[in-house]
């Protein structure tokens, strides 16, 4: 069965287009990322800009004519954070239901933990002996799910986001030591109340999906576009990250336009989101992370291959 997936996140709008079959393996046909920050202005203004909204939908022109020439059977679109977050969120997404065909709706914070979760651990061993955390990080929020054995035990939605916390913290270019102290200073305490000891302290191992975590893998590789599957697996340190942290903030915006690795239009937002990602780990006394791109996109499409069987 050909499912088409749109995702439509705060920071970016997403693509898959995989064939499922029948035993639940999936095999990608198309995958692509147009960055739109839908979230923006929405830490401000409660609503979605007009602008964004704009931008969603030259992007979702784009995937539409994707999705009619590889025939997609099953037609998908998510929602999340900005729009779970906007007073005028509903509206939009019957926009993008009607215009576009899809069958698009709003995830609820537990969907998104389990399809997120679903597409994280899919292609991993069922009975690999961890508690598994999964780290999701997107413009408008940063989700974690704590599992093990490919059940959800725990999850959690954080106000922790790449654009918001880049619109509340970072005001120079490039960022001062004290926005920089100010942002992890605003990430630490909210990841501390939102997950107890219990659930940080049995955590073995971490993945993170998502484009801040994808794009620290391809920066720490050095590599080209055409090189990105590269990041599946790909393991980053505290030291490392830490480094990277250093060099991406000693940077202009379009400076960091220019790193290998980095997609120019994800420039904006990287720094916030390496703070992000290194303050989870320490709150879960972690080391290192695993990099995958097996997110929620393969969660939704492996949810609506199967419902359709």
């Amino acid at each position: 069965m050909r499912v088409a997936v749109v995702d439509i996140g705060s920071n970016s709008t997403r693509l898959l287009i995989a064939d499922v079959d029948e035993g639940g393996t999936l095999a990608e046909i198309d995958r692509r990322s147009i960055v739109t920050r839908l979230g923006e202005g929405v830490d401000a203004t409660g609503e979605l800009g007009e602008q964004p909204r704009q931008r969603v939908l030259a992007a979702l022109d784009e995937f539409a004519r994707a999705i009619e020439d590889h025939g997609a059977e099953v037609r998908a679109a998510v929602l999340t954070s900005a729009v779970r977050d906007s007073a005028n969120g509903a509206a939009f997404t019957a926009t993008v239901r009607d215009r576009y065909g899809l069958d698009g709706r709003t995830l609820s914070g537990d969907e998104e933990a389990r399809l997120t979760y679903r597409g994280a651990t899919a292609a991993r061993e069922p009975a690999r002996p961890e508690h598994l955390l999964v780290i999701d990080i997107g413009g408008g929020s940063t989700e974690l799910v704590v599992g093990a054995g490919g059940e959800v035990d725990f999850h959690v939605s954080t106000q922790n986001g790449v654009v918001r916390h880049s619109e509340r913290h970072i005001h120079s270019d490039p960022p001062t030591p004290a926005e920089l102290a100010a942002l992890a200073a605003d990430v630490r305490p909210s990841l501390a109340e939102a997950v107890p000891s219990l659930h940080r302290d049995r955590v073995t191992a971490a993945v993170a999906v998502a484009g801040t975590a994808t794009s620290c893998a391809a920066i720490d590789l050095a590599l080209e576009p055409h090189e990105a599957a590269r990041v599946e697996g790909h393991r980053l340190g505290l030291a490392s990250l830490s480094a990277m942290l250093e060099r991406l903030a000693a940077m202009t915006t379009p400076q960091r336009r220019h790193v290998r690795g980095l997609h120019p239009d994800r420039a904006p937002t990287i720094v916030a989101g390496v703070i992000i990602l290194l303050e989870t780990l320490r709150a879960f006394g972690l080391g290192a992370v695993e990099t995958s791109e097996r997110d929620i996109l393969w969660g939704v499409a492996l949810d609506a291959a199967s419902r359709e069987n």
